[in-house]
């Protein structure tokens, strides 16, 4: 059975990619399990035969190449199966989804196969991410936990797109240290679609102040063209608690890694304090090395400030300064499920 993409994704049914390895680990739909119909250099040979002898050939080739393996299709099929269901995609939803497909159904399996397959799946995508949304963007100094107020505001029942935490990275050039590794840039897209799917739009989402890129991956250009137009939320945390929670999220880390990511910013630091961060650093002098850095964090975050729309900025504060890293995260946790206009 064939299905569009809107009911294909509202079923809850084990889904399988029928393309290549290769094209599998560059980007699939989130949650789906590899089930190749050819291999990488199967694909390859059979499409090498396609453009220099012609599609009858390639199809005959195709048939030798996957004979051997229908047995095992089967058998993955009934172990993947819910409930005797599955269903399947490939590039177009051409004749590798649709032949496995066949064969699945002929198993006695009920199987749906995308129409337009993984091409259509990022093609609406493209589109929906397009449209209107209620943003809210958290902004705020390296430091202010603008992660956690997130994670804080989804349990409290919020709509939220961590885009850091999809991505694998905190955004700086420590941003990778104790991460696992990042997903392709077009892994990390459908990544964020997948979850954008499942929010109102028409509620507010929160989101945090991203520039183009987090590590190695880009934020998609439509979303970020939002993210710039939405109200921006500015967070101002105590620099004392700022200090303490880098030194926590990072002093345990090797300082192996953190000295090479120091490196890295070397020449925008300077030779001179790059030096000395890392002689601070050998000797275990982290408080030194973080307030260092947030100096030059803080130059760079207000003078990409400084290029923003003032209209669509308002800072955020509590009256009274907060004692502990947990009662700024609780308190400005609560101001912003409010929607604040005043500072506490």
């Amino acid at each position: 059975m064939l299905a569009e993409i809107d009911s294909f994704q509202a079923q809850d049914i084990p889904l399988l990619d029928v393309r290549s390895p290769a094209e599998f680990a560059k980007g699939h739909i989130p949650g789906a399990v590899s089930l190749p119909l050819f291999s990488n250099e199967e694909r390859k040979l059979v499409g090498t035969t396609y453009k220099q002898v012609g599609p009858k050939e390639a199809f005959q080739q195709g048939l030798d190449l996957v004979g051997p393996k229908m047995s095992h299709f089967v058998q993955m099929g009934e172990k993947l199966s819910h409930n005797g269901q599955v269903k399947l995609y490939c590039w177009r939803g051409g004749k590798r989804s649709q032949s496995i497909g066949w064969l699945l159904q002929q198993a006695g399996l009920q199987v749906t196969v995308l129409r337009g397959g993984y091409r259509s799946y990022r093609q609406k995508a493209l589109k929906k991410l397009s449209e209107p949304a209620n943003l809210m963007v958290i902004g705020g100094h390296t430091g202010c936990g603008k992660t956690e107020i997130l994670q804080r505001l989804e349990q409290m029942g919020e709509q939220v797109l961590d885009l850091e935490g999809l991505a694998n990275h905190r955004g700086s050039a420590f941003g990778g240290i104790g991460q696992p590794k990042q997903p392709s840039n077009e892994q990390f897209f459908n990544m964020v679609w997948e979850k954008w799917s499942r929010m109102d739009t028409s509620r507010t989402i929160w989101i945090e102040n991203e520039s183009l890129c987090i590590g190695r991956v880009v934020v998609p250009e439509a979303l970020l063209a939002q993210m710039k137009k939405a109200p921006l939320l500015l967070l101002n945390a105590p620099n004392t608690l700022r200090v303490q929670y880098l030194i926590k999220l990072y002093g345990s880390q090797p300082k192996s890694d953190i000295a090479n990511a120091v490196q890295k910013i070397s020449k925008k630091l300077g030779s001179h304090d790059a030096k000395q961060i890392l002689n601070q650093l050998a000797s275990g002098d982290l408080t030194a090395v973080v307030n260092r850095l947030l100096k030059y964090y803080d130059k760079r975050y207000q003078y990409g400030l400084n290029r923003t729309d003032k209209s669509r900025m308002q800072k955020i504060e509590l009256k009274k300064v907060p004692q502990s890293w947990d009662e700024w995260l609780d308190k400005i946790s609560v101001l912003l499920k409010g929607h604040p206009e005043t500072t506490i």
